[in-house]
């Protein structure tokens, strides 16, 4: 057994400390491609440390790698610090030596940040599987490139039946969005029980309820959600502190308890006073494993 099979063995077994020491070895050993690559993943993805990562990764670039393990990599830094421009170029690289759902995603996601709305729709789609968020996101980039047609007719094949499902929530939001607001209703009814209720969306909710006049089943929702606000700041009172949950903490939950309670207080006459709530659409990136000799995901070690 080599070291590397080594270090990602004991990082098999949580023994993580005892590999770090073995992946930090195998660079000292050789900075060749495969253990300057899997120290940098190793930062990344054990101690959230891209800063230590990205000088490793760069100097694994500098070596021409003909896998794309290291632009995947390189790709995810780049997007976590929003140099989306940077992120844009490398992630282009990988995808031409590799082409992966992962590599697409954050492509996509890049594209999106720098006002490239019809590639990052494109890449999306590569990047989907039946009523993914990759698919939601799709359905956004199309929306807001006035394919509203389009973006109806693939919203309407969502399953919450399907593996990725992205929430009833989100594909309600999404018909709020080109104004199918029986459809968004149909979808929040799905999500009303089992989703976090927060204002950002039940105002989406009423909202659409209002629009096709149903102010009696808007206050209806208000009043649970209202009943459940109370509950919790109530619970939030009673909570003991302790060296991890202060006194200023716990004013401060309280009052963003206290804040939500208001807002739900006042939202039917906000809204038909003309507030439209807006969707927050804010892609997050995609992580995969681009360890060189994982056993777990097939992964050979470099050959070069």
């Amino acid at each position: 057994m080599n070291l590397n099979q080594k270090a990602i063995e004991l990082l098999e077994e949580n023994q993580y400390e005892e590999s770090l020491i073995l992946f930090k070895k195998a660079v000292e050993i050789s900075r060749d491609i495969q253990s300057l690559h899997n120290l940098a993943w190793i930062y990344c993805n054990e101690e959230d440390d891209d800063i230590s990562a990205l000088p490793l990764l760069t100097e694994t670039i500098n070596l021409n790698p003909k896998s794309h393990f290291p632009y995947n990599l390189l790709g995810e830094v780049y997007c976590r610090q929003g140099n989306w421009a940077s992120a844009k170029d490398i992630l282009e690289k990988a995808i031409s030596l590799q082409p992966t759902k992962t590599a697409y995603y954050n492509l996509a996601v890049a594209n999106y940040h720098l006002g490239n709305i019809e590639n990052a729709s494109k890449y999306f789609l590569f990047a989907s599987e039946p009523s993914d968020y990759a698919m939601y996101s799709h359905i956004k980039c199309l929306i807001e490139l006035g394919n509203n047609s389009e973006a109806k007719r693939q919203l309407d094949t969502f399953s919450d039946e399907h593996d990725e499902f992205v929430g009833e929530v989100d594909v309600a939001d999404l018909y709020v969005e080109l104004n199918y607001y029986k459809d968004a209703i149909k979808w929040f009814e799905k999500g009303w029980n089992s989703y976090w209720k927060q204002p950002s969306w039940i105002s989406r909710y009423i909202y659409s309820l209002l629009k096709i006049n149903k102010p009696i089943r808007s206050q209806e929702l208000l009043n649970e959600a209202i009943k459940g606000k109370t509950e919790e700041i109530k619970d939030a009172y009673d909570e003991e502190c302790d060296e991890n949950w202060t006194e200023s903490d716990k004013q401060a939950y309280i009052k963003e308890l206290l804040d939500e309670k208001n807002e739900y207080e006042q939202m039917i006459e906000k809204i038909l006073f003309g507030y439209v709530p807006t969707l927050d659409f804010k892609p997050s990136i995609q992580k995969a494993c681009y360890l060189f000799g994982c056993n777990r995901h097939s992964h050979t070690e470099y050959t070069g």
